[in-house]
């Protein structure tokens, strides 16, 4: 029999914890009176976070003018918000490689999760009223709903991969998953996002980044990650062709205020800067 969703979510929630430091950042955050000092202590107290995080604001994910050479200068000039997506973003990508699985390489996984997220953060930039930081968390955890059902169901997993790819007709990985499972990658990613008690942006732009219209208290940035997840297939085909990845709901262009003009360009920022921003969220 075929776990339901919430019974699959539990399961999986029981291999995937965010670590304490991601808690700490974001009880320091969250208390009113903290102060930019208090925030770089609660960093400093994990120093190999401490590192990546200094290796990360020097990165192309930033471009500042010099050098950033202290925890407080970082959380100054990034900002405490961004500061709390940054650390989520990091916390996640160590989080989820517990959840091995037969059926791709987690190193394609999280490539693919990383182009989509450098794509939504400048197409972010582009539009001008939606915030860079989050949009990239959200674009890197997108697709965790596949890591669930790929580690704790992986023949019905590879049932659906092959209903993608040799099916009589032509499908969608999330309809194929529906129809093999009765839920998709996004239903599931949705569900641990809740549990996690992530962002209620980024939770609804896991729900939905594939049925924009869906989206309720987020349609822009929600459309917005849809858009960044086809930026993401072109980047890896090397296409510029976007019809040769997931089609782009029309409405993601009226819901954003982009133009089509920009898939180019995007994939090709995404393309150079992948490699360094690779090495410091993936281990």
């Amino acid at each position: 029999m075929i776990p339901d969703a919430n019974e699959l979510v539990l399961d999986a929630s029981k291999l995937v914890t965010l670590p304490e430091i991601y808690s700490l950042i974001n009880r320091t955050i969250e208390d009113p009176n903290c102060s930019i000092s208090d925030i770089a202590k609660a960093i400093s107290t994990d120093p190999s976070f401490t590192l990546r995080l200094l290796q990360i604001a020097n990165s192309p994910l930033y471009q500042f003018s010099s050098s950033i050479e202290s925890v407080e200068e970082a959380v100054s000039l990034i900002g405490t918000t961004q500061i709390r997506n940054l650390a989520l973003s990091m916390s996640a990508t160590s989080s989820f490689a517990g959840l091995q699985n037969t059926l791709i390489s987690m190193e394609n996984f999280w490539k693919h999760s990383l182009l989509c997220a450098i794509s939504a953060k400048h197409l972010a930039g582009e539009m001008r009223r939606c915030e860079p930081d989050t949009l990239f968390t959200a674009g890197l955890l997108h697709d965790v709903g596949e890591l669930i059902i790929f580690n704790q169901l992986p023949e019905l997993a590879r049932a659906s991969l092959v209903l993608v790819m040799d099916g009589p007709e032509e499908i969608k990985i999330n309809e194929a998953e529906k129809r093999v499972l009765g839920f998709d990658h996004a239903e599931i990613g949705h569900k641990l996002a809740e549990k996690l008690n992530l962002p209620q942006v980024i939770q609804e732009c896991i729900a939905f980044h594939h049925q924009i219209k869906k989206a309720k208290a987020y349609p822009r940035e929600v459309a917005l990650i849809h858009i960044a997840n086809t930026v993401a297939q072109m980047a890896e085909l090397n296409s510029t062709d976007p019809f040769n990845s997931s089609p782009i709901d029309p409405a993601a262009w009226e819901k954003t205020g982009l133009s089509e003009s920009l898939l180019e360009p995007t994939m090709r920022i995404a393309q150079e800067e992948i490699s360094q921003i690779e090495q410091l969220f993936i281990h």
